[in-house]
């Protein structure tokens, strides 16, 4: 049933076993440092606390699915923005609630749910709503490419320019961090060319020239651009926004106004609600939450209250 607003829920203390998902890189490190205070933290709530063991990205996605199915009461993630997408893919749909401790570089899912930013008061917040097995609900969106393949995802999908950088910077092996990034998109720049997109909403068609599609169920990425800035995870809708066929230097001059969110103003900028987006194009792998995710086509759908969040 679609609703128009998040639903807070008590329920009994949480007595199981919470299980932690931890990226000790994320922040640059810094998690590595906080995380035995974190733990202590989340055991606070009384409930017995169990560090998830993984050694790549498939492990810990591995790790989180064998903890649902096993019959864990909650699942934490502490880390960023990837570390929360590892956990939607086993908790998405189901009762079982996630706690979030953000430790990441970027943590835009849980800014814009409204948790806190720092990482021990989060983890207090979360120990304090398992004692109280107090919850609420918001939207994900469920990515889909052909028959048989889904991924959930809680911020952002993007499916131009930004994803054509993270491809980019995503097989670059110098230089690391940030600066990775920034001649990524040098490098992308000197490439722009506007691609032939195809959207269905809600099955409606439209043909548009854009360097830029973001298919939104919370309004930022890559830590506070505001990219879809109508987007509420409580509404059962999807915000898109298509930046059309602009050059390099368009592009530039709007870029700094998306931290804002004072990007859809300009004339070459459209927005769209749907509950459902069908979106194609060629040679776009599209990147959900910051990771990434399918070729396109891909056909986005808002799940109404598909997370259940300790908070």
């Amino acid at each position: 049933m679609t609703t128009s607003a998040t639903s807070d829920v008590t329920e009994p203390p949480c007595t199981g076993e919470i299980a932690v998902l931890a990226n000790p890189s994320a922040g640059r490190g810094r998690l590595a440092r906080l995380l035995p205070e974190v733990l202590a933290r989340l055991g606070g709530a009384g409930a017995s606390v169990r560090l998830l063991e993984a050694s790549d990205a498939a492990g810990a996605s591995d790790a989180c699915h064998a903890a649902v199915a096993g019959g864990a009461a909650a699942l934490v993630a502490v880390g960023g923005d990837g570390t929360v997408h590892t956990a939607l893919q086993a908790v998405g749909g189901t009762p079982v609630p996630l706690g979030i401790v953000p430790a990441g570089t970027g943590n835009d899912f849980a800014a814009e749910v409204g948790l806190s930013t720092q990482p021990l008061a989060a983890a207090d917040a979360v120990a304090a709503a398992l004692a109280a097995g107090r919850t609420r609900t918001v939207d994900l969106a469920k990515l889909r490419s052909g028959a048989d393949r889904t991924r959930w995802y809680g911020a952002v999908l993007g499916a131009g320019f930004d994803a054509i950088v993270n491809e980019r910077a995503n097989v670059m092996r110098f230089p690391r961090g940030p600066r990775r990034y920034d001649l990524a998109i040098l490098a992308e720049l000197a490439r722009l060319r506007p691609r032939r997109y195809t959207l269905r909403l809600d099955g409606v068609a439209h043909t548009v020239d854009a360097v830029l599609v973001a298919v939104g169920n919370t309004a930022s990425y890559g830590g506070g651009m505001r990219i879809c800035p109508a987007a509420d995870p409580g509404d059962g809708l999807l915000d898109v926004v298509v930046a059309g066929a602009v050059g390099r230097l368009t592009l530039m001059r709007i870029k700094p106004r998306v931290y804002r969110g004072t990007h859809v103003e300009h004339p070459m900028v459209s927005t769209f609600r749907a509950r459902t987006v069908e979106l194609d194009a060629e040679g776009i792998i599209g990147y959900a939450d910051g990771e990434r995710a399918f070729p396109l086509p891909v056909t986005i759908t808002c799940v109404p209250g598909a997370l259940t969040l300790l908070s």
